[in-house]
């Protein structure tokens, strides 16, 4: 274990409580001298008390030792806003609509920001049907693939999971899609919206300030 509770922690969190050093001992059955060591650094709570310790303050073994405080604000759970968290032992993809605090194989995992598509990270739509078709313009090496594709709109989010030496592309039902998301194993997760009238932007990746310019024309025209 990399990370451990420490003793501004508790003492942020008793006091939070409203509750005294004594009152927490009393609940943990331990002295008050042993709460008070762990808040001035003298000494770590025993691996076995961290449970009992994270009930008293009503939080999860993983925030007390984290030092963070998750609170459920996304009370709308609006696809939009999802989390995308990646193991990087298992390469587990892990979604969330509001905030989290994930582990995977003892790792605390980040939420990762996405970046704009880029030259080259480039990502084509085409409307087929009623589906959209997402190709992404990159190599499938067991050292340097896409890990997924992903559609989000308001209320839903379809994910589909790739594989290296396979394809980067993948098919979504049109309804209500209002992004795209995609994780390069290098570099990390990058999004694009989907925008009207502009189904297959392939020559505007010649000039990224020109196609990022032919995007905000569409939105003001079509959004």
């Amino acid at each position: 274990m990399n990370q451990y509770v420490t003793g501004a922690a508790i003492r942020e969190l008793r006091q939070q409580k409203n509750m005294t050093q004594l009152q927490l001992a009393e609940k943990l059955n331990v002295s008050d001298k042993a709460v008070s060591k762990w808040e001035t650094g003298k000494g770590y709570p025993d691996i076995t008390l961290l449970e009992s310790i994270a009930d008293a303050f009503g939080i999860s073994v993983t925030e007390l030792i984290s030092g963070n405080r998750v609170s459920n604000r996304n009370v709308a759970a609006n696809m939009m806003k999802s989390g995308f968290y990646m193991c990087p032992v298992c390469g587990n993809v892990i979604h969330t609509m509001g905030e989290a605090v994930i582990q995977c194989h003892g790792v605390q995992l980040p939420r990762e920001e996405a970046e704009m598509t880029d030259e080259r990270h480039m990502v084509f739509i085409e409307r087929v049907e009623d589906e959209y078709y997402v190709r992404i313009d990159h190599e499938m090496t067991k050292q340097h693939y896409i890990s997924f594709i992903a559609a989000v709109s308001p209320d839903r989010l379809q994910l589909v999971k790739l594989y290296p030496e396979g394809n980067a592309e993948a098919r979504f039902p049109m309804r209500g899609v209002m992004k795209i998301v995609f994780r390069c194993n290098r570099d990390g997760l990058f999004a694009t919206d989907i925008v009207k009238g502009i189904d297959d932007r392939k020559g505007g990746y010649d000039d990224t300030e020109e196609r990022r310019a032919l995007e905000d024309t569409a939105r003001k025209l079509f959004g």
